[in-house]
């Protein structure tokens, strides 16, 4: 590469991985909390005696997982306008990221929540606990430490979509990419810089996590 070339890796750099910070990972990481507790309901209703509560999270989860996140993000900004509901695109964003992280964190949880014996269940009702006090002091804990990993995948997999969300204008990481791409015509060397951001950011999500799993373990071993 020319020095010209170099100029351009540096000084694009700052912008691409500023914009990482501010706005691409508070965006993941608002939207996977939000998501988070659309999918403990949504798991919760799956796994309810009530058939309507239960049609609805199926309907949810199947509408998420069977179409892609791209058309989901354009319903939300560009759909949604000509019911009368203006969104402006940040909070688009954070809508149909939420919306598509509960889809798919709710079979997740709905797992986890399963796989706690059932003997736990029966010993909170001999205690005198009620169904919902159970759940909230001994199943959901023990669910947390299984779904911690899946979770954590589903995390570090939104740090990369929302680049996505480029599409509607949103000034995160890709869509300074692309403005930088666009001004200086370099798109393999820009492109290829804003990939290695992103990879920077998930070689330190998936060192958290390692962490996040190994305390846990540590804990379950005691």
């Amino acid at each position: 590469m020319d020095a010209d070339t170099w100029q351009l890796i540096l000084t694009s750099f700052w912008p691409m991985f500023s914009a990482g910070v501010a706005v691409t990972i508070p965006l993941a990481l608002i939207s996977f909390v939000i998501g988070l507790v659309l999918a403990v309901t949504a798991a919760l209703m799956r796994i309810s005696g009530n058939r309507l509560l239960s049609g609805i999270a199926r309907f949810y989860i199947s509408a998420i997982r069977g179409t892609p996140l791209l058309v989901q993000i354009f319903v939300v900004f560009y759909g949604l306008p000509q019911i009368g509901l203006l969104i402006d695109a940040p909070v688009a964003a954070v809508i149909a990221l939420s919306l598509n992280v509960g889809g798919y964190a709710a079979e997740v949880i709905r797992a986890a929540i399963l796989s706690v014996p059932k003997g736990q269940w029966e010993a909170a009702f001999t205690v005198g606990l009620s169904r919902a006090t159970a759940l909230r002091r001994i199943i959901l804990p023990q669910a947390a430490r299984v779904s911690v990993p899946p979770l954590s995948n589903t995390f570090i997999s939104l740090v990369k979509d929302t680049s996505l969300v480029a599409s509607i204008t949103v000034a995160e990481l890709f869509r300074v990419a692309q403005n930088i791409a666009a001004f200086s015509l370099d798109f393999l060397v820009i492109y290829i810089e804003a990939a290695f951001i992103y990879w920077l950011f998930c070689l330190v999500l998936s060192f958290g996590q390692d962490r996040i799993e190994r305390r846990l373990d540590r804990r379950v071993a005691h």
